[in-house]
This record gives C-alpha cells, sequence and structure tokens, in this order.
C-alpha cells in the first residue's frame, strides 16, 4: 500500500472545503436564498436580476396607479357634484318660468342660481393634492376665474392639453379632460348657460329658452364624464394585470433562488462535522512524526 509523506496539503484543502461548505449552508439558513453570489449559480442569479428589475418597474406602476385612481375618482366625483348642482339650476328655471312668481320669488330663485353658479365655480377649480383637475396640463393654474368682461361671467386660465401617464411597459394612459371642454366648451357651456339663466331669470324674458340651453350644456356634460368611468376601468384592469405579474414574478424568484432550509441544515452539520474530523487529524500530524501518525 502507497502512503502519502506529505498528507498536510490534502488536510488543508479538505479543511478549506469543509468551512467553505459550512459558511454557504450557514448564509443560506440565514438569508434563505440558495443564491446569494451569482457564482452560485449563474444563470439562476442572471434571471434574478432581470425579474428584480422587472419587480421594480412594477412597483413603480402600482404606486402611480393608486395617485391615478385617487385622482380619477376625485374628479368623477366632482363632476357628479356638478351634475347635481346643474339638475338644482333646471328646477328652479322651471319654476321661474311658469309665469306664477312675483318680483321678490324671481329675486330668491336669481340668488339661489348664483349661489350654485359659485358652487360650479368652485368645483370646476378642485385640486387633487395640490394639482387642479381640470387645468389641462398647466396643474398648477386654477383654471378658472371670476371675469365680468365674458359673458360667461368667468375666464378659463388652463388649455386644452391632455396629460398622459405611463401606466406599464407601452401603455399610456390619459387621465384627464380639460375644463375647456366639459366646462367652457362652444355651444355647451356650462358658464354660459348659467349666467344666461341668471339673466332671464332676472329680467323674468326667455326663461324657457335659457333653461333649454342649460339642459343641453348639461346633457353634454354628462356625456363627457364618461371618460372618467371608462378610465378607472382601465386602472383597475391594469392594477389587476400588474398585481398577477408581481405574483408570479414572487413565485419565479422563490422557485429559482429560495433555499431548501432543510438540506441546507443538513450540509451545515455535515460539513461542521468533516471539519472537526480536518482539524483533528491535522493536530495528529502537526504533533507527531509520519509513523506516529500511522500507527
Amino acid at each position: 500500500m502507497r502512503v502519502n509523506p506529505y498528507p498536510m496539503p490534502d488536510l488543508l484543502a479538505a479543511l478549506n472545503q469543509s468551512e467553505f461548505e459550512a459558511q454557504d449552508a450557514a448564509l443560506q439558513i440565514s438569508t434563505g436564498k440558495s443564491v446569494n453570489v451569482p457564482s452560485d449559480n449563474p444563470t439562476a442569479a442572471a434571471l434574478l436580476v432581470e425579474n428584480n428589475d422587472q419587480a421594480t418597474f412594477n412597483s413603480g406602476f402600482l404606486s402611480d396607479l393608486t395617485t391615478i385612481n385617487g385622482q380619477l375618482s376625485a374628479a368623477d366625483s366632482t363632476l357628479s357634484s356638478v351634475q347635481t348642482a346643474l339638475q338644482q339650476a333646471l328646477s328652479l328655471g322651471v319654476e321661474a318660468g311658469n309665469g306664477t312668481l312675483s318680483s321678490s320669488d324671481q329675486g330668491a330663485i336669481v340668488a339661489q342660481l348664483q349661489d350654485i353658479q359659485s358652487q360650479v365655480l368652485s368645483l370646476a377649480n378642485t385640486s387633487y393634492q395640490g394639482n387642479y383637475l381640470f387645468s389641462g396640463t398647466v396643474i398648477g393654474t386654477a383654471p378658472y376665474s371670476v371675469d365680468g368682461n365674458d359673458p360667461s361671467g368667468v375666464k378659463y386660465n388652463g388649455n386644452d392639453d391632455v396629460n398622459q401617464v405611463s401606466v406599464g411597459s407601452g401603455y399610456q394612459l390619459a387621465i384627464n379632460q380639460p375644463g375647456s371642454q366639459l366646462f367652457s366648451a362652444t355651444g355647451n357651456s356650462v358658464f354660459q348657460a348659467l349666467n344666461d339663466l341668471i339673466t332671464a331669470v332676472g329680467s323674468n324674458t326667455s326663461v324657457d329658452t335659457a333653461v333649454t340651453e342649460l339642459d343641453s350644456a348639461a346633457d353634454y356634460l354628462s356625456v363627457q364624464t364618461v371618460f372618467y368611468g371608462n378610465a378607472l376601468d382601465q386602472v383597475q384592469s391594469q392594477t389587476t394585470y400588474l398585481d398577477a405579474a408581481k405574483l408570479q414574478i414572487a413565485q419565479q424568484q422563490t422557485s429559482l433562488g429560495a433555499a431548501d432550509l432543510s438540506s441546507a441544515a443538513t450540509e451545515l452539520s455535515s460539513a461542521q462535522t468533516d471539519t472537526q474530523a480536518a482539524l483533528e487529524a491535522i493536530s495528529k500530524f502537526s504533533g507527531n512524526s509520519l509513523f506516529n501518525y500511522l500507527s
């Protein structure tokens, strides 16, 4: 039988290997991951990096969608309040046009219509998280201000543009309609119709015509508000899609990089046993001659 007269290098190599295996198993147990450095599994490591990048993008989109959902909901609720106010104005207009009211009663209706006009103006200037909802893309500017020189009684200070927001890879979503399209569209201006109704009731002339004008403007606004319902549906659909993708990525990450804790514990125990055996062998070899070691 051939005996290796210089076993120390082999013993040291075995010691290093067992210590490495023990450290690797301990790291898997502490992190819960089987891939802690790329060299553990280069293919899985590359896929995990790709998954992490996608997860980061998706998290950003989901965060934006939460904000967008709040903004769209605020706009939708605001427009619902405007429609309620316009229905009240229409009822008052019909009441004023029946020809049986006294001048004082008509004056009271004018005052109520003016209050509604102010309410609608306030609603049109609604902001969400510091940004005005109906200014187009100039979200830092209140869309409407009182202007006695304008026939409608107000001035539009926004623009006619629409904000587009990325809510997914290659997916852009329009998230607003400008006030010029909602409240002061040519031929269907809510503010013009309200101002004309106030003037008609105050002078007790052409009230029916003014009521018809306001009714038409209210109907037009109702059609425009469908945009917000559709946009909210798209936000919900995209949120559901990204949540599903998030879950799929998490499952892939678990499949690719999760440690088998039971196996790692067994490996750790075995490596510790091998380390102890190597240390004992080195100790014996260091303190004795080769012949004593062999005996």
